[in-house]
């Protein structure tokens, strides 16, 4: 009799595992499914709000009218706020917001540490270096953006390189990021007196407005550059989010089911670069998007980054561009983005730790 029952509770807990499985699984893509359209609706009607209003049936006309050459029945402001502003401005910060966050999701899975964030191995700082030494050098803005993601590129090459030279050609990832901190103070304290130096009438306030970080000189032309790293650098990521999950288990376990751990990690950290550096170049130094949303999509979804990096990035973009459209609405003279950023970003940061202290233990 003992036997029977004992098998009859197997059989339920073998008929019960399934059905959980099903049951999160089900539960995840309510999630994504809620989260979509919520950033659908943030993305629809940051169109229609700004200085110059315009009603979210306008919006359609203007654009269906385009599409399909049909007759106007706009003026000609709405269509050059609608293409020459707000569309450039809101792509951008939809890219940006990707970006970052899924950056940031991917180096706190590789560096198995949530206080991770994308400028760990200075990319930000040395971004900034080239975009301080091309307002110096009078560029123009095409030229600043270059500088800027080239140098971005190089401090993270510099980071990688003096790591594998002091490790003898071994990639310690504790020896990675006390480098990467290393050559971001470097670079930030470039940048300190290249603004002691610069001309203060002219050159010092460039350089402050970009280092606040902005959208609202976004152009189209802007946004055309910005893709091609953002192409490049976010579809390997969410190719090999799933081998995230098996750097977490460390080397040895990750080589034991076969995945080049060496390979991997360098693809992240220059997909994760690529983004970084190109977002900081368009846009400026913008803080703390890539530190709070994996928090907030881990402790949504959980830590399986199969979910977490696509959740990170529907989260991060729609946070980016709700903090942008309060940027440009809720002054009369708009608010630098990366102050609004960490004046959002520094509580949320502390209400997470509260909230999630177990999600990493």
């Amino acid at each position: 009799m003992k036997v029977m029952n004992n098998i009859q509770v197997k059989h339920k807990e073998a008929i019960s595992i399934p059905a959980l499985k099903v049951k999160k699984r089900e539960n995840k893509n309510l999630v994504l499914m809620v989260l979509t359209i919520i950033s659908v609706a943030i993305f629809l009607v940051s169109f229609t709000i700004g200085r110059y209003g315009i009603p979210l049936s306008q919006l359609f006309n203007i654009v269906i009218g385009k599409l399909f050459s049909l007759p106007v029945t706009w003026t000609r402001s709405e269509e050059m706020v609608l293409f020459q502003v707000r569309i450039p401005r809101i792509f951008a910060a939809v890219l940006i917001g990707t970006a970052l966050s899924a950056s940031g999701a991917a180096y706190q899975g590789l560096f198995k540490n949530p206080m991770v964030s994308p400028d760990i191995l200075g990319a930000s700082s040395g971004a900034g270096v080239g975009a301080v030494i091309g307002i110096m050098l009078s560029f123009n803005s095409v030229a600043i953006q270059f500088m800027a993601f080239i140098m971005g590129l190089a401090a993270v090459i510099l980071t990688y390189s003096i790591s594998s030279i002091i490790g003898k050609n071994k990639t310690s990832i504790v020896l990675l990021v006390l480098t990467g901190i290393v050559v971001s103070n470097i670079f930030t304290a470039i940048i300190s007196i290249t603004k002691y130096a610069a001309d203060p009438d002219n050159k010092l306030p460039a350089i402050s407005f970009w280092l606040m970080g902005g959208l609202s000189t976004i152009d189209n032309s802007d946004l055309l550059m910005f893709l091609v790293p953002f192409i490049i650098g976010i579809i390997p990521l969410i190719i090999l989010r799933w081998k995230i999950n098996i750097l977490s288990f460390g080397d040895e376990e990750a080589k034991a089911l076969g995945v080049d751990t060496r390979k991997i990690r360098i693809i992240i950290i220059v997909c994760a670069t690529m983004l970084t550096a190109a977002s900081v170049a368009i846009a400026g130094m913008i803080s703390w998007i890539g530190l709070i949303i994996p928090h907030i999509a881990r402790l949504i979804v959980g830590p399986n980054y199969k979910v977490l990096l696509p959740v990170s990035i529907i989260i991060g973009s729609s946070f980016l561009l709700l903090v942008d459209d309060f940027a440009r609405n809720m002054f009369a003279m708009e608010v630098p983005l990366g102050i609004l950023t960490s004046i959002i970003g520094a509580p949320l940061f502390l209400y997470l730790l509260i909230k999630g202290k177990k999600a990493w233990s």
